[in-house]
This record gives structure tokens, sequence and C-alpha cells, in this order.
């Protein structure tokens, strides 16, 4: 995969969230863009270095899509619905449930995405 590909992904993703939001409201943009796309976007930085360098692009346009007090309503909502289902993965015993460990790497990976989008400035290093 090329910088120039992972670069297209994101930005397509964020001009279907702008669709999404204009046809069913912020909660739904938000859960499309941040919930699926930044989450799986985030997991494939930490693999593939073309999307470790878009990373920082693609929360930055998040970051102006949406204002701080939407982000942090909506981030909450998510880590609401991720820790009750969290709570439903330690009580089942479902053979088709995500076992602990993959409910750890996957909070892991949302409070990366929640740090990186509520942090007061972005920088590079």
């Amino acid at each position: 995969m090329n910088v120039c590909k992972a670069h297209n992904i994101w930005i397509e993703q964020c001009e279907a969230a702008q669709t999404i939001k204009a046809r069913f409201g912020l909660t739904a943009a938000f859960d499309y863009l941040v919930g699926e796309k930044l989450m799986s976007f985030a997991s494939a930085a930490s693999r593939h270095p073309d999307f470790a360098r878009e990373l920082p692009r693609f929360v930055s346009e998040v970051r102006r899509m949406f204002t701080p007090d939407e982000i942090g309503a909506q981030l909450a909502h998510i880590e609401r619905s991720h820790n009750e289902r969290n709570v439903d993965v330690l009580e089942e015993d479902d053979l088709l449930r995500e076992g602990p460990a993959a409910v750890a790497e996957c909070v892991q990976k949302f409070m990366l995405v929640k740090e990186l989008l509520t942090a007061p400035m972005l920088g590079t290093s």
C-alpha cells in the first residue's frame, strides 16, 4: 500500500461521513467515521507505515468536522456502549463472543483514538 492510497481512503471516508451527517444526523456520522473507520485506520497504522503517516491528517480532519463538544459527547456515548458490551462479554459463555484479550485490545485502540481527538493540541515529532 502507498501513502496516496491510505490518504484517499480517509478522504473518502470523511466525505461519506458528511453525507451521513446530512441524511442521518451527527450520531450516525460520528459512529461511522470514528467508531468504525478511524478505529480501523488506527489499527492499520500500527502495522502499516503508510497508514501511520496519514493518521495525524485523518485525526485533524475529524477534529475539523466536529466541534469539541460534539466529539466529547459522542466519545462518551461510544465508551458507554463499549463498556456495556464488554460486561456482556465477561458475563456470557458464548463461544462466538470476543475474548478478554480482544476486548482489551479494542479498549486500548479506543483510548488512543479518544486521546488523539481530545488532546488540546496535536503535534508532530
